[in-house]
């Protein structure tokens, strides 16, 4: 029985392409477009074929926003405690800290000031890294002490929401961050203080039942997700088909829920658009 005896190597696959190393690339979530990193950071984090808006950091944001080096981080270390001994999968007070080693981050919201062309603003922007931007004690905290340092300083707010809704893990105390951070921006209302709200993909729970839609302006990425309870929560409370993409921000501008729709890379420009006409 005569056996076959291969005369030649293998097929090789192509070299990589020089200075491309693993994680040089992206893939678009929406129309599986492929980026090279660098590509996709200079288009603000969007696909540059369909302008999907990835989900990116708080630090991302502060780079596209703010002039350079003029972000002054404040309340940078203040951390959730564990009041109902809550545990899961694992204990909430090691969910914390394994996040905050993961992440770099205390919770799920970094505030501070800055200037935007020039013009001196309080921000704050959630990062939904930190456990899905769930908004628990601290995230309630640290939105308070900003709309303070606002009436203090006489400054505008700026607030962008990432946020999956309220930190189960604190129980009623995450519960009560919607009365503490409304109430709060009563008064900067009270004060004739600006606030922006800028709403991002996702923004739900008691993030848009709060603080999210209660701006002045309120502004939305294209095609954000922006909802009490997501669609299939919905579908299945209601037992009815809705209309399609009835809780994105096209749908939410369209019904008067938002004021305007502004791509990343028109952000800056924008606000700084709108804080001149308010100084005018």
């Amino acid at each position: 029985m005569a056996w076959f005896k291969r005369k030649s190597e293998n097929i090789k696959t192509d070299e990589p392409k020089k200075g491309v190393t693993d994680g040089s690339w992206i893939k678009c979530d929406k129309c599986g477009e492929l980026m090279h990193k660098k590509q996709w950071e200079s288009n603000f984090y969007t696909c540059t074929k369909c302008g999907f808006h990835f989900k990116i950091s708080s630090d991302e944001y502060i780079k596209i926003l703010f002039d350079d080096d003029s972000f002054k981080e404040i309340d940078k270390k203040i951390k959730s405690v564990d009041p109902l001994g809550f545990t899961d999968t694992k204990p909430y007070k090691s969910r914390i800290e394994e996040t905050i080693k993961k992440t770099g981050l205390y919770d799920a919201i970094k505030t501070g000031t800055g200037k935007i062309n020039g013009d001196e603003v309080v921000f704050g922007c959630m990062d939904f890294a930190f456990i899905g931007g769930s908004m628990g004690s601290v995230v309630g905290e640290k939105i308070s002490r900003a709309v303070d340092k606002a009436i203090k300083l006489k400054k505008p707010l700026i607030l962008i929401s990432s946020s999956g809704g309220a930190r189960m893990m604190e129980g009623v105390v995450s519960l009560m961050q919607l009365a503490k951070t409304s109430s709060k921006l009563a008064k900067l209302d009270e004060e004739k203080i600006p606030y922006i709200s800028i709403l991002t993909n996702p923004t739900t729970g008691g993030a848009s039942a709060s603080f999210s839609m209660l701006g002045d302006f309120n502004i939305a990425e294209p095609d954000a997700l922006i909802a009490f309870a997501g669609p299939r929560v919905v579908k299945q409370a209601t037992g009815k088909d809705l209309p399609k993409g009835f809780q994105k921000s096209e749908f939410l501008l369209e019904k008067g829920f938002i004021d305007l729709i502004v791509e990343r890379k028109d952000l800056k420009s924008k606000i700084s658009q709108i804080l001149n006409l308010i100084k005018n």
